[in-house]
């Protein structure tokens, strides 16, 4: 028999897949944040969501925090995992995606795969309904990434509306979900400032601008340093070189150089936190001063990777165990405190 065709022992509901911000409802991604900052805050200690499920944990880059979080959270909520590598799959030798994917959609209940290539690799994956797939960082977009963020800023600040954000750097896959999931929240004003040449790609920046328009958030980038408003609440970057990408111009240092962040940004926003996705390099885009100074939470948000993930496999298996509990994605403004 087909095992793609056959039933499995306890089949679970159709799962629900996760490659871009997009593939999200405002209800979706509310819920997802909220029980994250739920889990980040103890008052959800207890999940078997995906009990009795399998998890494949595939990454083809290098990943520190990502793949702890996913494999730390899947056996958390439940799940079994079993882990591939970057020359463990037979992609190596040929076989197409969308047959790779047929065959483990028999085996495994969610794959969450860093493949740092092109999102449509993962949407062949997605291309059947048994398995779920989650975006673990694609050429275009870190959906992940940009929930932990917001788990990160719902926990800290109680609220996401109304957030004054500054994204200060390249504008990579990182900045793109941020721009995807920040625009969803009204009174959000989120300013990107990217080296010139290394902006939003135009199809995220235009997605992202249309969600702003519907919501009545703000979303500004421009390629200087130049006239910085006051009172951002949040200052965030990422390192110069994005997992998986090289730089096209050979000066590349000397572009990026007066977008490092430093002390200086908190002269007109003197109570921002600073996020950093991690892994940092002090003294390229960051200064030592403010990845280990007071105002920086980057460690506290890398530990909410791992409660996001928790609610990210939830999700992608919703109607089972913890997750058809409405109480488990209750508002989340309560969790208003300082991140540890």
């Amino acid at each position: 028999m087909d095992p793609h065709t056959a039933e499995r022992p306890g089949r679970r509901p159709a799962a629900r897949h996760l490659i871009s911000i997009d593939d999200l409802t405002d209800r979706d991604l509310r819920r997802i944040v909220a029980r994250g900052a739920a889990f980040s805050a103890g008052t959800v200690t207890h999940s078997r969501a995906l009990d009795g499920l399998v998890a494949g944990i595939y990454f083809a880059k290098t990943s520190t925090r990502t793949r702890t979080a996913f494999s730390s959270g899947a056996l958390r909520v439940g799940a079994r995992i079993v882990a591939y590598g970057p020359g463990d799959l037979q992609l190596n030798t040929g076989e197409s995606v969308e047959d790779t994917g047929r065959v483990l959609s028999g085996m495994l209940d969610v794959l969450v795969a860093r493949t740092a290539g092109p999102e449509a690799e993962l949407r062949g994956w997605a291309s059947q309904d048994r398995m779920a797939v989650v975006n673990a960082m694609s050429a275009e977009e870190h959906p992940t990434q940009a929930l932990t963020d917001l788990t990160t800023l719902l926990r800290h600040f109680g609220h996401v509306e109304g957030l004054r954000v500054l994204y200060v750097g390249e504008g990579n896959n990182t900045a793109a979900a941020l721009a995807l999931a920040l625009t969803r929240y009204a009174g959000v004003h989120f300013e990107l400032r990217t080296p010139p040449g290394y902006g939003l790609l135009p199809s995220i920046l235009r997605r992202a601008r249309a969600q702003a328009e519907r919501t009545g958030a703000v979303l500004v980038e421009r390629h200087d340093m130049d006239v910085l408003p006051e009172g951002f609440d949040v200052i965030y970057t990422t390192r110069w070189q994005t997992t998986g990408t090289e730089k096209p111009d050979a000066n590349w240092r000397e572009i990026f150089a007066p977008f490092q962040v430093t002390s200086a940004l908190w002269e007109t926003s003197p109570r921002a936190v600073f996020m950093h996705d991690l892994p940092a390099h002090r003294g390229e885009e960051v200064t030592a001063e403010v990845l280990d100074g007071p105002t920086s939470i980057a460690f506290a948000q890398a530990t909410n990777k791992m409660h996001s993930a928790m609610a990210v496999l939830e999700y992608t298996h919703s109607g089972t165990g913890d997750a058809t509990d409405p109480s488990a994605y209750a508002d989340a403004t309560h969790l208003a405190s300082a991140v540890r």
